[in-house]
């Protein structure tokens, strides 16, 4: 394969299994964000894969060769930290040639590296600006530019975006996609911002406990969760236990929904909140139940239900006739999706 290859990569330290027969493929000129909560495993994978940590099993492949003995430095990847780890004694062209200088570059071809990444990440002319003096933004693409400088095979980006404000994350996200779309090389984007990834992948990896739990683009991630662990990391709280019957209807506190092929017995639904309308009565994939809250929002407004002690939400049109709080409530649900524990 072109590219990266991770197979059964599994990783232990104190006597606790960190990465577990992790595999995960990143092809030439792919970005694959990987997604998840805070200590899931996403940058002990990153360290792994960059050869600053040694698996306990497993392989690193790239272009079909083995690098998993291969140290750090001969790897040819390229690692961007959350905290960018600039130098503060060094001004913007120096902190980009840092590594390029340690490899005995030539001053003259530094320098018109340098001036090329500067170009490429939007700071040209920047060259002997103090650091200090640089904004959150401008010295993340500094920190860009220093881990493209030595031509990396592979880019890896960890968390590069945490520290800075919404709105310049959003403005970020949407340069460094068409500069990593530019570069045209494999690359990983860490991430637990599901809006950042979205925006910025090719494909989303999500990691729980160690583990990869789901794959895919990031249309497919949404329009199909698969578990409820990945529902409700992407934000999906519309989630309730039923019943299904020989017929593949599903009993649930808010009603009957289905059919859905399946074993009879306990299993678990998503009621997605696309197309949801209200409903003059009860009936088939009509939700029902206490209208326990109402938030008016402009076009939208919020609402709440319960029953049977679990609560549901969903975004209806304003100008809908919504019953009052307190009051029994039918909303119709035409995309109701079953999920695996």
């Amino acid at each position: 394969m072109s590219g990266l290859s991770v197979r059964d990569m599994t990783f232990r330290a104190g006597g606790r299994e960190i990465l577990s027969r992790v595999s995960l493929d990143v092809a030439t000129g792919e970005t694959l964000a990987l997604l998840g909560p805070s200590g899931c495993g996403k940058t002990t994978l990153l360290r792994v894969i960059a050869g600053l940590e040694s698996a306990t099993s497993g392989s690193v492949e790239f272009d079909g060769a083995d690098v998993s003995k291969s140290p750090a430095h001969r790897r040819g990847f390229g690692l961007m930290f959350q905290d960018h780890a600039l130098f503060p004694h060094l001004d913007t062209r120096e902190n980009v040639e840092f590594g390029l200088k340690r490899a005995g570059w030539p001053a003259g071809r530094r320098h018109a590296r340098a001036a090329e990444l500067l170009e490429l990440v939007g700071l040209p002319g920047f060259e002997r600006r103090r650091i200090d003096k640089l904004s959150g933004g401008e010295r993340q693409r500094v920190a860009l530019a220093r881990a493209l400088a030595p031509e990396p095979r592979l880019l890896m980006l960890d968390e590069p975006l945490a520290s800075l404000d919404r709105g310049l994350r959003e403005r970020l996200a949407g340069e460094l996609r068409e500069i990593l779309e530019r570069l045209a090389i494999p690359a990983i984007y860490v991430t637990h911002d599901q809006a950042e990834a979205f925006a910025l992948a090719d494909r989303i990896a999500i990691m729980n406990a160690g583990r990869i739990v789901r794959t895919g683009t990031p249309r497919e991630t949404w329009e199909q969760p698969q578990t409820v662990f990945v529902a409700r990391f992407l934000g999906m709280d519309n989630i309730v236990d039923g019943v299904r019957d020989g017929s593949g209807w599903i009993a649930t506190p808010f009603g009957r929904f289905g059919p859905i092929p399946g074993a009879v017995g306990e299993t678990t639904l998503l009621l997605r909140p696309e197309s949801v309308s209200p409903s003059g009565a009860p009936g088939p994939n009509v939700a029902e139940g206490v209208m326990e809250s109402l938030s008016f929002a402009g076009e939208r407004t919020a609402v709440t239900l319960t029953a049977g002690g679990q609560r549901i939400e969903f975004s209806l049109p304003s100008s809908a006739e919504l019953p009052a709080r307190g009051e029994r409530a039918w909303i119709s649900v035409p995309h109701v999706q079953e999920l695996a524990q």
